[in-house]
């Protein structure tokens, strides 16, 4: 992908986007190539969810100036000092375990990350998060475990909703959200961003509709 081709895809979904929604470049699987393009269009914020595939883009991106690295997808307990060392926001905190062990690990790292509280509003055994009464009953113990801010909530829709269905879980997130006190909103992707944005989505987090099919995996460095 070059830079114009880059330029003409993200500036088709920013034209779209209402007022304080922002884009997530979801770069995983993508070749740095394809990252550096985007970045010279002018994106700045890039997800990964393969923490060694992040650290190798991250090294091959370093001349370039500072990126803003999100991660996504499940955190797994070992990972987690290397994330908080590489990447300033997580949008996938899914357990009070997870979230005490993010907490203690940050405090030794002498970071401030930002976090997402990930909900799960349908069943769907393929994903993970908070129900909503748990997130709630836990609630005034997470918000107790400095030095995490935690800025939102992030959700995923199951498979096959129908548009109104959509609509009515990214609400049901931004009610909760709203109930918590909590101004930020990860919801959306390429297939269902445009129901996210509408229902007030701070971050739609975007792949194929921004850099096309994946073209395999990426092969790290020997």
């Amino acid at each position: 992908m070059d830079v114009a081709a880059a330029a003409a895809r993200r500036a088709a979904i920013e034209e779209r986007l209402p007022r304080g929604c922002r884009l997530l470049a979801v770069s995983k699987g993508q070749p740095v190539e394809a990252i550096r393009a985007l970045a010279a269009a002018g994106q700045r914020s890039f997800a990964e969810s393969r923490l060694q595939e992040a650290i190798s883009k991250q090294e091959q991106l370093a001349d370039l100036p500072p990126l803003d690295w999100h991660f996504i997808g499940r955190l797994q307990a070992n990972k987690v000092r290397p994330v908080l060392q590489r990447f300033s926001t997580i949008h996938s905190l899914d357990s009070l375990a997870l979230a005490e062990r993010l907490a203690r690990i940050a405090a030794e790292e002498h970071c401030t990350p930002a976090v997402f509280v990930q909900v799960k509003l349908l069943p769907d055994p393929a994903k993970t998060g908070f129900e909503p009464e748990e997130l709630r009953r836990l609630w005034p113990r997470l918000r107790q475990l400095t030095p995490l801010r935690i800025i939102g909530l992030m959700t995923m829709a199951p498979l096959g909703l129908q548009p109104q269905e959509l609509q009515s879980l990214f609400a049901a997130a931004a009610a909760l959200a709203s109930e918590l006190g909590l101004p930020e909103l990860s919801m959306g992707m390429s297939g269902d961003w445009q129901q996210a944005a509408a229902a007030g989505s701070t971050w739609v987090r975007i792949g194929s509709a921004l850099f096309g099919d994946r073209p395999g995996p990426v092969k790290l460095p020997r």
